[in-house]
């Protein structure tokens, strides 16, 4: 096997590894990492929404950046540039996220919950390979969000910069914050160690390119395999380690914090898989790109927090299946605003695939 293939296992593996230590500290059931989670708590304990549960400044978030920066720094990797479309992948980066609370996961918790044993994230596994497969159809027609430019160091560190402030805000003065009192915001892992393991995931994550997204893309545009041993790396070390801490528990009712609603799971894994398609990435890899200078994934990062607050603030965010005083099931899913919400996403990023692929060409071709 290549040397880098094996870099992107390891990778794999440490995220695993990390993800399983993390909920047995206190982070919550299959979320050891969740990108999309995480900066939705980031959000809310900022004051950009005031759903209570969901509420915590989430080291593991900063710690990704910061770990990313510095691997970039340290391996003359930091290129700063940005201005390929940024209003657009704001845009996009939002609606991705939105998807990605419909189904109550990014694509990193998606291969999580497969590994404890939760069959709906299948159905969103389903879901999000429909979504990158559609995502290729325009990019095989030539979809692309333009060029991005060289600009100063510093636009390129807007990201770690604002973590890194973000970090000292936290530690300092951590009465500036929301903080969650129940549910998923009140469970945590304790700071220090959560920041830690995330600096070196996000290391790790920078330097073998690690993305959830590009693995499936790369295999079925490029016949290139590559990329898809982090994401199978990943599952199989949390299956594994579930097995032996007794936390694999296969089945579709009582998972922890996910519906069964399965025909969102699917198309808001659908909304997150062509999104992260045209912006180059999934949400892991745009924290990774944007710690290692790329402006416009910062603008993607910014968008998705936008995404998560607009999502909890107008209830579109999906309600995880819960149990009535009889002890019987009530499914949960996402209301008739949060189905609203994905059907523009598809409206959305259609136009902007359209656009991006043929009117763009055809402008070019007049000024040709």
């Amino acid at each position: 096997m290549k040397k880098s293939n094996w870099l992107v296992i390891i990778a794999g593996v440490a995220v695993g590894l990390a993800a399983l230590l993390l909920q047995k500290l206190g982070n919550p059931g299959n979320m050891g990492f969740c990108i999309a989670c995480f900066e939705r708590d980031i959000a809310g304990a900022v004051g950009l929404h005031g759903a209570a549960k969901v509420q915590y400044v989430r080291p593991e978030i900063i710690g990704i950046v910061l770990g990313a920066f510095i691997m970039a720094v340290a391996g003359k990797e930091f290129r700063a540039k940005a201005g390929s479309s940024p209003a657009l992948r704001f845009v996009l980066g939002a609606f991705v996220m939105i998807g990605a609370l419909v189904f109550l996961g990014c694509p990193l918790r998606m291969v999580l919950r497969l590994g404890g044993g939760d069959i709906n994230a299948v159905v969103g596994l389903i879901g999000f390979t429909a979504g990158i497969v559609i995502g290729i159809l325009f990019l095989r027609q030539g979809f692309n969000l333009g060029r991005a430019y060289e600009v100063g160091k510093a636009e390129g560190a807007v990201l770690p910069i604002v973590m890194a402030g973000l970090l000292i805000l936290f530690l300092a003065v951590p009465a500036l914050f929301h903080f969650s009192e129940e549910g998923p915001g009140s469970k945590h892992a304790p700071v220090l160690i959560a920041l830690v393991l995330a600096l070196i995931v996000g290391a790790l994550a920078q330097k073998a390119r690690l993305c959830m997204v590009g693995g499936i893309r790369d295999t079925i545009m490029l016949k290139d395999a590559h990329l898809l041993w982090g994401f199978v790396a990943i599952f199989a070390t949390v299956l594994v380690g579930n097995l032996m801490l007794n936390g694999f528990h296969l089945g579709v009712a009582g998972q922890p914090i996910a519906h069964s609603s399965q025909l969102w799971n699917a198309l808001g894994m659908v909304l997150v898989g062509w999104g992260s398609v045209l912006l180059g990435g999934c949400p892991l890899r745009q924290l990774v790109l944007a710690a290692s200078g790329n402006g416009d994934s910062a603008v993607t990062v910014f968008g998705m927090i936008a995404g998560a607050a607009f999502a909890h603030n107008f209830g579109l965010a999906g309600n995880p299946d819960s149990t009535n005083e009889a002890g019987e099931l009530v499914v949960g899913g996402i209301s008739a605003y949060g189905k609203g919400a994905v059907i523009i996403g598809f409206a959305v990023l259609l136009a902007i695939s359209a656009y991006c692929t043929f009117v763009k060409q055809k402008k070019a071709e007049v000024k040709a």
